[in-house]
């Protein structure tokens, strides 16, 4: 065991919530050998039967722990205590939602017979599990990520290593020992709370099969870099979330949406509003009724029941968004609310009004509560500018027209586009993920249990067919 510890702090107040060890070499070597000696061992391999029943204990269990989930989520990772109780009621239908899919896991019939040297044949695939999976998790949402990579993998026939993100570590914590109060057999959930130089060891060791990865661009493409040949990834990085408005929008449906999107955890989500590009003649209105919302919200304490929006995780993060936001104001963008911090480790929910394209709030993934409004005279101009960066993953039109919007999701570089809804909309069982810069693969319980599975293909010979 290491000497080492680790210090998770309320990113609110900065109090010390709790000391944890950091595990040494040693441990991170057994962990290795457990996940990698139970997947080749297929005698130890838990049936589908067996998976479902431990995952619907996980949800009794869960259930009744809903309220200590929400403050723990809460009070490690800043975002609002209504906020975290919704995480928390959809961790737990992801768990129903992985439950059921693994009757789902089937193959299918290959034809044969077709041509005459496949003649008196059959053949049929079957998923089976990839292997061992290592998942790396971020801290924006310290349980329900936990969900998506750590269910989604057991659900597989997967045994799976998970590094908590350092700040936030204490959910997963609480939901393996939950995972083992329901009966999940020892070693197929293993969380480890290592450095970074540890969890690069066990992503690259030979025996992964699979890697789940969220978290910054630079480190996530490093790290597929690095890959043993044959291990499969899924990369997600964030995002600039572009929102086109038409002047046909339903601004009063609009704006509320576009303010929880921006302004939802502090702005810390992969997906949450960051660009709006509003027609030239709402533009200023759409900008300035989003900074009367954000001006609203109350700002503050994550475990008081009223706050809206907590803190940024770190109070590096609040001057780096500080720094950004002065940058755009120097350089001529329009500060219509916020543009201040509130505190050592708060940020007001700001909006800036035409920022010049050449400013970081512009060109970077801005992850702090700061949303900038674009105006535009040509919708497909205002398009070319949203596509214009590299990163691409959800993105949003606003406009009562069938067609404007069709034509809008289809010139959209980005994996999903919505309409009439911000653009940080997501539910569990939908797929996800970024594409170019922003990620590779894709989220989704479903979606990440297919790809912790590979196809076996079975073909039968016989006189009789």
């Amino acid at each position: 065991m290491s000497n080492q510890k680790l210090e998770v702090f309320n990113p609110y107040n900065l109090k010390l919530i709790k000391e944890i060890s950091v595990v040494g070499k040693e441990e991170v070597k057994k962990a290795l050998e457990t996940a990698h000696n139970l997947f080749l061992d297929r005698s130890k391999w838990i049936p589908a039967h067996e998976r479902i029943e431990i995952l619907e204990k996980v949800q009794e269990i869960m259930k009744s722990k809903v309220e200590e989930l929400t403050k723990t989520a809460a009070e490690e990772g800043g975002k609002p205590y209504q906020d975290s109780k919704v995480e928390v009621l959809r961790a737990i239908n992801g768990v129903k939602i992985a439950a059921e899919e693994i009757a789902r896991l089937n193959g299918e019939q290959i034809p044969m017979g077709i041509t005459a040297s496949s003649v008196g044949r059959i053949a049929f695939t079957t998923r089976e599990p990839i292997g061992v999976v290592a998942s790396i998790s971020a801290f924006n949402h310290p349980l329900n990520l936990i969900i998506h990579q750590t269910v989604t993998a057991f659900a597989a026939g997967c045994p799976v290593i998970v590094k908590p993100a350092s700040t936030t570590p204490l959910s997963c914590l609480s939901f393996v020992e939950i995972l083992k109060e329901a009966g999940v057999p020892e070693g197929w959930v293993q969380c480890l709370i290592m450095d970074n130089e540890a969890a690069e060891t066990v992503v690259t060791d030979k025996r992964i099969n699979y890697l789940s990865f969220i978290g910054s661009a630079k480190i996530g493409w490093y790290l597929k870099s690095k890959l043993a040949p044959g291990t499969r990834c899924a990369l997600e990085h964030g995002g600039a979330a572009p929102v086109i408005v038409e002047p046909d929008a339903n601004i009063e449906d609009m704006i509320p949406a576009l303010a929880k999107g921006g302004f939802y955890h502090a702005g810390q989500v992969c997906v949450s509003v960051q660009k709006v590009y509003a027609h030239e003649s709402i533009a200023r209105s759409v900008a300035e009724q989003i900074a009367r919302a954000g001006e609203k919200m109350k700002v503050g304490d994550p475990l008081d029941e009223a706050t809206e929006v907590g803190p940024l995780i770190l109070p590096k993060e609040v001057d780096r968004v500080e720094e950004w936001v002065e940058e755009a104001k120097a350089k001529g963008g329009e500060i219509l609310s916020g543009g201040k911090r509130i505190s050592e480790t708060c940020y007001a929910p700001t909006v800036i009004f035409n920022p010049p394209q050449n400013v970081k709030v512009s060109q970077e993934e801005i992850f702090g509560p700061v949303v900038c409004v674009y105006s535009y005279s040509d919708r497909l101009e205002a398009i070319e500018s949203a596509n214009s960066l590299d990163y691409h993953f959800q993105a949003a039109v606003f406009t009562q027209d069938i067609d404007i919007a069709l034509d809008t999701v289809q010139r959209l570089n980005a994996t999903a586009v919505m309409v009439n809804d911000h653009t940080a909309f997501r539910v569990d069982w939908m797929p996800f993920g970024g594409r170019d810069s922003s990620g590779e693969g894709l989220g989704g319980i479903p979606y990440s249990m297919h790809e912790m599975t590979r196809e076996k293909l079975m073909v039968i010979k016989s006189k009789l067919l």
